[in-house]
């Protein structure tokens, strides 16, 4: 059995320290638990033996809503990793077209994160 569980309460507040600690203060929005007005879909998962923590989350520069899904790996020594599902890009906006894309980006993100907690083998977990 593994030790990744999904954690489907508020992100963790590391994610956005170790982001913020990495490359400045306030350079991380989209990461801090704090927002009330948090753009969805977010997915994360701890390892509850490690500590370790990935997640999903819909990143942005200045344009809020040209956005890209990127995963996060919190490693159990510190730092945080980028990791690149690929193209994940998507606008942010009622339009269905670009609620059906922002599915499909999120949901390629997912995958990229299952793959990288569980295995090639076992993402559909």
């Amino acid at each position: 059995m593994s030790a990744w569980r999904r954690y489907d309460s508020p992100l963790l507040p590391a994610f956005n320290e170790r982001f913020e600690q990495r490359w400045g203060k306030g350079t991380a929005p989209f990461l801090d638990p704090e927002v009330q007005a948090q753009p969805l879909p977010r997915a994360q998962w701890i390892n509850v033996d490690t500590g370790a923590a990935v997640a999903v989350v819909p990143v942005w520069a200045n344009d809020e809503t040209n956005r890209s899904f990127t995963v996060f790996y919190l490693p159990p020594a510190g730092d945080i990793w980028l990791l690149r599902p690929g193209i994940t890009d998507y606008l942010e906006s009622p339009v269905t077209e670009h609620i059906t894309l922002r599915n499909q980006a999120f949901k390629k993100a997912v995958d990229y994160a299952k793959a990288f907690i569980y295995g090639p083998d076992d993402h559909d977990i």
